[in-house]
């Protein structure tokens, strides 16, 4: 079967690492990147990118491309504006760590019938296309979104190029993955610059830091723009799951007090911790993609833990 060519659009640790995943797997795969400096180090690297974004969006118009958003969340209404004036009928994911910000500004432009949403939950520390790794997707779950208006067909070509850099999908709302994301990707970033910012104010504390300071506070070395970006578009769950964290903690500064115990909190937190070490996936079948119900069928199926290995059956794949 033919594979859908892709055009990436950033060229980042996301968008670049996507973009070698594709050429790994026989797709014809081009990209545009804003920086020259990225541009220039993708074409050293074999890759067809270019700094021009009429050119790479011309392109993929001609050759009916998968559209991949993958830049930063403030730069996405400038960049859906030229994605409707040059390529309006090519299939649309995004890469982003939220859904529903991104899904407002797509229906903002029209686009909504072609967008499929997508998030790959992977990353490093590291940004810019030297940055990128083929490998970085392969068994990592990547969110595709199951909203109502999700066309079938493009559900089963994001999820092809998702199963091609070598992820395991997981169908769900946006609104549903806005809320994990806030409490096992977003809240994590600001612990952890909560925690690096207590440990700077004591003047010992960086001399004997070791295995649990740098553990709890990897993500902190992200670039602070991404952080930013990533938790002020998605501030209603990042609200919701912060208050939460700031009950338990007080809670914990409640039993020291009074009672000279944080067990409460040590405990709760060491089963749920438990409780993720022995989460199984099991794998979806069962659910033809454009079936009735096919959407409310795979998100069920995403919420209790189910993912897609390989193609479903759907248009494109009979099964």
């Amino acid at each position: 079967m033919t594979k859908t060519p892709v055009c990436v659009l950033g060229l980042g640790l996301i968008g670049g690492s996507l973009m070698r995943a594709a050429a790994a797997a026989d797709r014809e795969v081009f990209g545009y990147n804003r920086s020259v400096d990225g541009v220039q180090a993708a074409r050293f690297d074999g890759f067809d990118a270019t700094p021009h974004l009429d050119e790479a969006l011309g392109h993929a118009q001609e050759r009916n491309a998968l559209v991949v958003l993958a830049v930063p969340a403030p730069a996405l209404p400038i960049l859906l504006g030229y994605v409707r004036d040059l390529a309006p009928n090519c299939p649309l994911t995004d890469v982003t760590s939220v859904k529903c910000a991104v899904l407002e500004e797509v229906q903002k432009v029209d686009l909504q019938a072609n967008f499929v949403g997508g998030h790959p939950m992977t990353g490093t520390t590291r940004s810019g296309w030297s940055a990128g790794n083929k490998g970085l997707f392969v068994n990592s779950p990547w969110v595709i979104s199951v909203d109502d208006h999700v066309d079938p067909d493009i559900f089963m070509t994001v999820t092809g190029l998702a199963l091609d850099c070598g992820a395991v999908v997981v169908p769900a709302r946006s609104d549903e993955h806005d809320a994990a994301a806030a409490a096992i990707s977003h809240l994590p970033h600001l612990v952890a610059e909560a925690i690096a910012v207590t440990a700077a104010e004591i003047p010992l504390a960086f001399a004997l830091a070791a295995g649990s300071f740098r553990d709890v506070t990897r993500v902190a070395a992200t670039a602070p723009e991404l952080v930013r970006a990533m938790c002020e578009s998605n501030t209603e769950q990042v609200l919701a799951v912060l208050d939460r964290t700031i009950e338990l903690l007080n809670q914990a500064r409640t039993g020291l007090l009074s009672k000279g115990s944080v067990a409460e909190l040590v405990d709760d937190g060491h089963a749920a911790r438990a409780r993720y070490d022995g989460f199984w996936r099991y794998d979806i079948a069962g659910i033809m993609v454009g079936e009735d119900n096919w959407r409310d069928a795979l998100a069920a199926a995403g919420r209790a833990g189910g993912v897609i290995r390989s193609a479903p059956p759907g248009p494109g794949n009979p099964g």
